[in-house]
């Protein structure tokens, strides 16, 4: 299947796997396809990034919050990504992704795709950054204010080093390429 083809699947099959929470984490089954590979024979690395929106798309729907920032007319929009391929997803090969919110703070909130093997391995992780932007008010909206909404009462969960590491280089990228206009 293509990825909108992947899409379309989890999309139909939501509702049977079930609301998450916040802090809950998606999971998504999938196998390399022909259409998946590089000529390394293994997942290419536009893949999975696709499969990353999948599983975040699926995150966003099964938690509420399309539905949230449809209601209220607002946008999410990505900010960043950051990729480690650590093993190599083969063609045919089954594997998982897992999608969880990592944290948040103010106005940006990070991602975690994990590509999980059959055998539990752990072959990439993809970081991303991402806000919700109110085009009406021209502002982005804060985190928190959209966790509360969803029914989250606890704090955003402490980012491990790699995360605030990410976030902060994320900054510095952004900042470096706004001067570049």
């Amino acid at each position: 299947m293509y990825v909108w083809a992947r899409l379309a699947k989890a999309v139909a099959t939501n509702k049977r796997r079930g609301p998450l929470n916040v802090s809950d984490t998606s999971r998504l089954e999938f196998r390399c396809l022909p259409f998946d590979i590089d000529s390394n024979m293994h997942l290419n690395n536009a893949r999975y990034l696709m499969l990353a929106d999948v599983g975040r798309i699926d995150f966003y729907m099964r938690s509420g919050m399309i539905r949230l920032i449809r209601e209220r007319g607002w946008t999410p929009l990505m900010g960043g990504v950051q990729t480690a391929y650590v093993r190599e997803i083969r063609l045919w090969k089954k594997f998982t992704v897992q999608t969880r919110l990592a944290t948040w703070e103010e106005t940006t909130v990070i991602g975690r795709h994990r590509f999980i093997l059959e055998d539990g391995t752990e072959a990439a992780t993809v970081l991303t950054t991402a806000g919700v932007y109110d085009f009406s008010e021209r502002r982005f909206i804060q985190m928190e204010e959209i966790a509360r909404a969803l029914g989250y009462d606890g704090d955003a969960p402490e980012p491990n080093s790699t995360e605030r590491s990410f976030m902060e280089t994320h900054k510095m990228l952004r900042a470096e390429v706004k001067r570049s206009k």
